[in-house]
């Protein structure tokens, strides 16, 4: 693609703003939602209830052990009496009280050895196993894969160790549980362990009589009924979740359109504007909006009315210049044709002085209409620093007087001594030449110009009086217009461009100031001069 061949635009079905507003409501939403979801603490208090609830049921079934299933043996009158559990009582006694619990039930002797099981029933035939069958798979499965692996994801990022798996072996002992082991010292202890997708939590108590242990008690329960509570709950954070993020979907999406549209259409009409040949192009009023889209439309508007009145401040320029240069080339034509056909030679160097004349009023028009030409960019581009007026002042008026000669007018200068304000002082020394130029050419030989600088509050204003014969009514303004040209009598005519006055205004509002023109009149009525007033402000 060539530089000057315009860019066309991709048409996109989803504007990218859109993807990215919905993507970072959607990824916070679901951030929290997966924080709500782990439920680490609540899940531990289900468990720590749990083991609370087995070991008051594990105290009252080994109470009633320790009570009912004793046989008291006295071998002798020397020895005392002995204390052990009676097998058969005990594996009656450990079914029927762990059916009534709904758990499973453990005894295991002072020895390790497993005296009782609530899953072994004796009979004729031998000993019979019972084994609970898992429930059928509900609705849910899917969503409880889901969240087992998602729990065991955060364990690994938050660092929390697995309980350790449950295995149980075909003849079990004391010696392959720990808190079994520890209830035959006398001690109530509690584990936690994984078995396939969810827990097998146990209790083991101490039976005894009279502070004699007689054996270890151990209840145990799978965490089905902990897995239903966190399922249930996570399942309403879930529906809430899908509230919110419909929500938080069609809210995204408004907010994107009332980001994006108004965006894309300010976008369109920019190229429109760029690539038109027209003004009918205009910006859309979002002006209403009080927001920043609604002052980016308002800046965009300003921006291309300054564009327009730039071009034709452009336009208008070029034309000027165009009859201004054209007025001496026709004079310079004209007396270099005329030379061609004089043979007087008084008449040739008359026609010399006016070619001389012409050409060096072309130089100083070049100049001048190059430096006005070029004087937006360099305002725009150069560093303020602070400027003292009033030795800036006094310095040209010392200046003038050493290079003015006897019947020049003399600058006098007063006021405040020391005025600072931040500017570009080359145009500020070019603003007030000009002005004290102006002055000297409009004022009698030997008159005097007086330039007074003084501080208006935030402002700094200089004054320049001179004792010509003033501005024409009505000229106030138009002396500032470009190449506008109302000179002395008996002033050569092209000494001057017509550029200076409004260069000057233009570095002046350039530093946000003000340059005025006005008549000074007595107390009769009589003009006295003019006077140009510069205000700057402070800072």
């Amino acid at each position: 693609m060539n530089r000057g061949e315009p860019q066309k635009r991709k048409r996109r079905s989803v504007s990218p703003m859109t993807r990215r507003i919905l993507a970072i409501n959607v990824l916070a939403l679901g951030i929290l939602v997966a924080g709500i979801l782990y439920l680490d603490e609540y899940r531990q208090n289900l468990i720590a209830a749990e083991l609370e609830s087995l070991t008051v049921q594990a105290d009252l079934v080994a109470a009633a052990l320790g009570e009912n299933a004793i046989v008291v043996e006295t071998p002798d009158r020397i020895s005392p009496p002995t204390q052990t559990l009676r097998p058969g009582a005990v594996r009656q006694m450990v079914r029927r009280l762990a059916e009534a619990t709904g758990t499973r039930a453990r005894l295991f002797a002072t020895d390790g050895v497993l005296l009782a099981d609530s899953r072994m029933l004796m009979g004729p035939g031998g000993t019979v196993q019972i084994e609970e069958l898992p429930p059928p798979e509900s609705q849910g499965g899917f969503l409880n894969k889901a969240l087992g692996i998602y729990d065991r994801l955060a364990s690994r990022i938050r660092g929390r160790p697995m309980p350790a798996p449950y295995r149980e072996k075909a003849r079990q002992s004391a010696q392959d549980y720990v808190e079994a082991l520890r209830a035959l010292s006398g001690e109530t202890a509690g584990a936690v362990r994984s078995s396939g997708p969810g827990l097998i939590l146990s209790v083991s108590v101490p039976v005894q009589r009279y502070k004699q242990v007689l054996g270890a008690l151990m209840l145990s329960r799978d965490s089905h009924l902990i897995d239903d509570a966190l399922y249930e709950v996570r399942l309403d954070i879930l529906k809430v979740f899908l509230v919110a993020l419909a929500i938080t979907v069609l809210l995204s999406i408004y907010l994107a359109g009332t980001i994006a549209r108004p965006i894309h259409r300010l976008a369109a009409a920019a190229d429109r504007v760029r690539h038109g040949h027209h003004r009918q192009h205009s910006i859309p009023d979002f002006a209403g909006r009080n927001d920043e889209i609604g002052d980016l439309a308002v800046a965009l508007s300003d921006m291309t009315e300054a564009l327009w009145q730039r071009m034709d401040a452009i336009e208008g320029f070029a034309a000027d210049v165009a009859h201004e240069i054209k007025n001496p080339l026709t004079s310079l034509r004209s007396a270099v044709e005329t030379a061609a056909r004089i043979k007087d030679p008084e008449q040739q160097r008359k026609l010399m002085s006016i070619i001389q004349e012409d050409v060096q009023r072309l130089d100083r028009l070049i100049s001048d209409i190059s430096d006005a030409s070029r004087l937006d960019a360099e305002l725009s581009r150069a560093e303020e620093e602070p400027v003292d007026l009033a030795r800036m002042l006094a310095t040209l008026a010392d200046l003038h007087d050493v290079t003015g000669g006897g019947e020049a007018p003399k600058l006098h200068v007063s006021g405040d001594q020391e005025c600072i304000v931040t500017g570009m002082e080359g145009r500020l020394v070019q603003v007030f030449r000009n002005l004290i130029g102006n002055a000297v050419t409009f004022s009698p030989p030997g008159g005097t110009i007086a330039i007074h600088v003084a501080r208006y509050g935030g402002f700094t204003e200089i004054t320049f009086d001179d004792e010509g014969p003033g501005i024409p009514t009505g000229k106030e303004n138009a002396i500032f217009e470009r190449f506008y040209s109302e000179r002395p009598e008996g002033e050569k005519f092209g000494t001057h461009s017509g550029l200076g006055l409004s260069i000057s205004r233009q570095i002046i509002e350039a530093h946000d100031g003000t340059l005025t023109a006005e008549n000074r009149a007595g107390g009769d009525g009589r003009i006295l001069g003019a006077r140009f007033t510069v205000r700057l402000p402070i800072g």
